[in-house]
């Protein structure tokens, strides 16, 4: 293969997984119009429109679903191949995408963005929002390097490695009816209650411990943003079921009261994901080194033996 060729699969394959002209040229450290003036050459070389306007967005045409169909794999495995140099954070402009709901966000960013000040003062950090289908599709077409949450699905393009467990306690106000005693089940049941749902979905692992017993909840109220939750449960008569591990926080604690619920449910277990194809890249296994030591070492400092408050 000539090496002009080469050159061109090397930016057509950073155009594809970026979907984007501009993200590409950033992806590949190389001016817009320089990669623009490639894809003139795509088109000459491969007799094919190969990329389309559609709006201000790019569309690849059935010729180029086909041939990325047919390199990606090659190409990813041979950038794996020749990726053997070092990699050095304090001299690093790198950037990192990574994929996390809210409430991880507030349990690793001050920690990781003090630690990038201190020791790569040129990387960049970007926080990306986590549904668990939507992170594990970002992951697979590299529009994320990482992605923290939970997982549930898994196929061989996908790695992980444990972060944390966590177990539920109830939180409502401290003047709520139902503060201040243990919760009983009947009482549960009947409270309107709070649920963080990031797609706005009305079931969670609540209610999956509830459907094996044949029972049922009223979620009355959901939201998409974690820090919004303790100021909806001081202002109303909600209850939630929250991660223990996140309530240990004094700040969000505060005017709050804590108990158990009065039904096991499943703990909820934090992974670090990323794909296979980044498994020996020099940048991504020092953030992923970097990551797991900082969520294991804040839950650590968060995770205590839960009593009723």
């Amino acid at each position: 293969m000539k090496n002009q060729e080469l050159t061109l699969l090397y930016i057509f394959d950073a155009i594809m997984t970026e979907g984007s002209i501009t993200r590409a040229s950033e992806r590949l450290s190389m001016t817009q119009p320089a990669v623009s003036n490639a894809v003139s050459r795509m088109r000459h070389a491969w007799k094919d429109p190969v990329f389309v306007k559609k709006g201000r967005q790019i569309e690849p045409t059935s010729y180029a679903l086909s041939l990325w169909d047919q390199v990606r794999n090659p190409m990813h495995e041979l950038s794996r191949a020749v990726s053997t140099s070092a990699f050095d954070p304090a001299s690093s402009r790198r950037k990192f995408r990574i994929a996390l709901v809210d409430m991880m966000l507030d349990l690793l960013w001050p920690a990781l963005v003090g630690k990038l000040e201190r020791d790569a003062p040129g990387v960049d950090l970007h926080a990306v929002p986590y549904t668990l289908g939507g992170a594990h599709m970002q992951l697979r077409e590299a529009h994320v390097d990482l992605a923290i949450g939970m997982l549930e699905e898994h196929d061989h393009s996908l790695r992980s490695t444990w972060l944390a467990e966590s177990g539920y306690v109830l939180a409502m106000r401290k003047d709520h009816p139902l503060a201040g005693r243990p919760i009983t089940l009947e009482e549960f049941l009947d409270a309107r209650h709070l649920l963080i749902s990031p797609t706005g979905d009305t079931h969670g692992p609540v209610d999956s411990a509830l459907d094996a017993m044949g029972l049922s909840r009223r979620v009355a109220v959901t939201v998409n943003h974690f820090p919004a939750i303790p100021q909806l449960l001081k202002t109303s008569d909600l209850v939630t079921a929250l991660p223990d591990g996140m309530m240990q926080d004094e700040r969000l604690r505060e005017g709050l009261w804590l108990t158990r619920l009065p039904i096991e449910v499943d703990p909820i277990s934090v992974y670090l994901i990323w794909h296979a194809r980044h498994d020996r890249e020099p940048g991504l296994i020092w953030m992923r080194s970097l990551v797991e030591f900082l969520v294991r070492e804040r839950w650590q400092d968060l995770v205590g033996e839960m009593t009723d408050r």
